[in-house]
């Protein structure tokens, strides 16, 4: 059978009590395919003799001792105790032994003249002893040595020594039942082990070479069906618009040509799209002429004109009949849509809504009749777009802004709403045309990845007349420098931002609430400052907002809720306290909160005086860095992939070993073997390999995905 199907529960036996099954649970094991898949986080290399004097070469020492003394520090509970150990090569060490009173037992153990085998990780103490805090004793002759043992992910009350021990257990009656997943002859292409045997390497190996080997096996399967999910839906797309006749295309004009209602939107802004935007709205143009649904990412960094490009494409929807979506992922950004889009497209005649879950009863019952009956044309909002009393008549285009900040089913439920009610028309399309828009820019390696399957639009240009922003680094102890440059900013008429980590007080770091209370009294008592974060009301916080715009607020503290949807042209400065508590991707979105007008801004980077070395390298990509792929690489370098932009991970998606970062020249060779197999041998779907056949089967069309 395959390891996914082996959906036998976990029981109880000898080694497993209900107890142990809750704990079992709180680590997500609840099948035999669960505790398979609860990979190692490392391993104890147990299987030779490292002595103590080769500590310097691998720390983790390996080696038979005896006690030749012990010490005694402290009282009551903070009674700890040194054993001083000697090796048969004559080199000593001492085994510290803290939080004796919990652990009773190694006083009892650890007796002078006795002979252990001792494990752990040894390094040279503050008075130049040779020692170590954290080991595994046992007798010369325990099973527990002699061997190279897994050490897995745990939970409160469980065990490292009850968790190996029921895996080994469970491995001995299962893994031999459990069939490939490769192909035969991807196994032998790249000399892989087979599934059974790579899942005894990878929990128990025999050397460790076997365990690299098991490594590469499951790293490759992983990969190798996540591009099986992207390679299945790319070939489909790519079939369906194979099988579009030309001549029905010319039937419905030509895709890139822009419409009579997106060039009397051209006409009346005061200024000219970059060639970015036009390419970018040329490109949905075309997919939008096709009968087939629109699968679109549009990526561009911060500022670069994604929502205008996405306006031009809502015209085009509603143009042809349709009505449209733009959902962002918070009311403040959603509402920044829904003015600009009722700045720009009422005047068009196009009816303009707004929808989140604080709109009144009253008022959401008569959106939600004009909704349905077709009297609006583009509705904005977040969430609440896709609740189970908001029908649409004829949704055609959906919109999902800062798309990674959405999971699959929230974007399959958007998705779903696109079946128009009353709809008789024979060329309708299965779906709505889909554009998903990011300004934390995807890097190729995760484009190729999780988007395979869409077409992509990159706007790299940048609007004319924007300067640089030029961004500092300043240590908390040298702040004062960074108030004052602010200051000459504030009295020449220009705004700034100041963004905290916290909300409140706590963490022994500085918040948005007592900050704002000391930038307004303290440190700038001649402007107004104002307060924003997550828990002010919402129309608080467009008062806020708007007052900011207008510049009747100069300083704004903030957390990061000002990352997306705050556009204030006059805002030149940005300060950032302990910045380095942020993602790089973060960091990079409230940098882009100013350089938005024509003033040269600025970005100041305040970081504590003790700065760890992530801390320093995160901060040294921001200040060498401007360009959102070059930030969005190095993240994902120092972050890993995480959650793939959004994707909630489940069945042959979950990737345990794989990292698509550190893992690209497999993910490239997965990719071309995937894609081989699909487009030229379709008899690898039968036999004994149908497990690709039933992939392909399970795997959801890219409109019930993050895809």
């Amino acid at each position: 059978m395959f390891l996914r199907s082996l959906l036998t529960k976990i029981n109880k036996n000898k080694y497993i009590d209900e107890d142990i099954i809750k704990k079992l649970s709180r680590l997500g094991i609840f099948t035999i395919t669960d505790l398979f898949l609860h990979y190692p986080r490392a391993w104890e290399d147990r299987s030779k003799i490292i002595p103590l004097s080769e500590f310097q070469k691998s720390p983790f020492c390996c080696v038979p001792v005896k006690v030749i003394t012990r010490e005694y520090m402290g009282y009551g509970n903070t009674r700890a105790m040194k054993a001083y150990i000697e090796d048969e090569n004559g080199s000593q060490a001492v085994l510290l032994c803290f939080n004796l009173k919990k652990r009773p037992w190694l006083e009892k153990q650890l007796t002078i003249d006795s002979k252990h085998m001792v494990y752990g990780e040894f390094k040279i103490g503050n008075y130049g002893e040779l020692q170590c805090s954290s080991f595994d004793i046992a007798s010369i002759s325990s099973k527990k040595f002699g061997k190279i043992l897994p050490v897995y992910p745990l939970t409160s009350g469980l065990k490292q020594e009850a968790l190996r021990r029921i895996t080994a257990n469970v491995l001995e009656q299962y893994s031999n039942k459990i069939e490939n997943e490769l192909p035969d002859k991807i196994i032998e292409k790249y000399n892989l082990l087979s599934k059974s045997k790579a899942l005894n390497e990878i929990h128990y190996p025999s050397s460790m070479e076997e365990l690299e080997r098991a490594k590469k096996t499951i790293i490759y399967e992983e990969l190798f069906y996540l591009e099986v999910m992207v390679g299945k839906r790319a070939i489909e797309r790519r079939m369906q618009k194979t099988r579009v006749k030309a001549a029905e295309s010319r039937e419905q004009g030509a895709g890139s040509s822009l419409t009579t209602l997106q060039n009397m939107l051209l006409q009346r802004l005061p200024f000219e799209l970059t060639k970015g935007q036009l390419d970018a709205a040329s490109e949905i143009n075309g997919d939008m002429n096709n009968p087939v649904p629109m699968a679109r990412l549009l990526q561009g960094d911060v500022g670069c004109g994604k929502t205008l490009v996405s306006f031009l494409a809502a015209l085009f929807a509603v143009e042809k009949n349709g009505q449209a979506v733009i959902m962002a992922p918070t009311e403040l950004l959603a509402r920044q849509h829904a003015e600009n889009a009722a700045r720009l497209l009422e005047p068009l005649g196009i009816r303009i809504a707004f929808l989140t879950g604080n709109i009144k009863a009253k008022g959401r019952k008569e959106l939600l009749k004009n909704l349905l009956s077709g009297k609006i044309d583009i509705v904005v909002g977040t969430h609440a777009l896709f609740s189970n009393d908001v029908e649409y008549k004829n949704l055609t285009f959906v919109v999902i802004d800062e798309q990674h900040r959405f999971g699959v089913t929230q974007r399959a439920l958007i998705i779903k709403k696109g079946t128009a009610i009353d709809d008789v028309s024979p060329n309708a399309k299965s779906s709505p045309d889909l554009l998903m828009m990011s300004a934390t820019p995807i890097p190729r390696t995760l484009a190729l990845t999780v988007f395979g399957d869409m077409d992509v639009s990159v706007i790299k240009d940048m609007p004319p007349g924007r300067k640089p922003i030029i961004t500092h680094l300043a240590k908390e102890s040298n702040e004062k420098k960074v108030y004052d440059f602010i200051d000459k900013e504030l009295a020449q008429g220009k705004q700034a931002y100041f963004v905290y980590p916290l909300i409140e007080e706590g963490d022994e770091l500085k918040d948005a609430v007592s900050m704002s209370e000391r930038l307004s009294k303290e440190i700038f008592p001649k402007y107004k400052t104002a307060l924003i974060h997550s828990k002010i009301d919402e129309e608080e916080k467009k008062q806020i907002m708007d007052d900011f715009r207008k510049g009747k607020i100069q300083i704004l503290a903030a957390t990061s809720v000002v990352e997306v949807g705050v556009d204030v042209p006059n805002a030149t400065c940005m300060v950032i306290e302990h910045a380095e508590r942020f993602g790089l991707s973060a960091l990079h979105q409230l940098r882009g909160r100013v350089g938005r007008g024509k003033d040269q801004s600025y970005c100041f980077l305040v970081y504590s005086d003790v700065l760890s070395e992530d801390g320093k390298t995160r901060l040294k990509v921001m200040l060498e860095n401007t360009d959102g792929f070059v930030i969005a690489e190095e993240d994902l370098k120092l972050r890993g992939p995480g959650l793939f932009a959004g994707t909630e991970q489940s069945g042959y998606m979950t990737l345990g070993l794989a990292n698509p970062i550190r893992d690209i020249e497999e993910l490239n060779k997965a990719r071309e073997d995937v894609f081989s197999i699909l487009e030229n041998d379709p008899d690898l779907l039968l036999g004994d390999n149908r497990i690709i056949a039933r992939v392909l089967e399970e795997a959801p069309p890219f409109s019930e995905v993050a895809l």
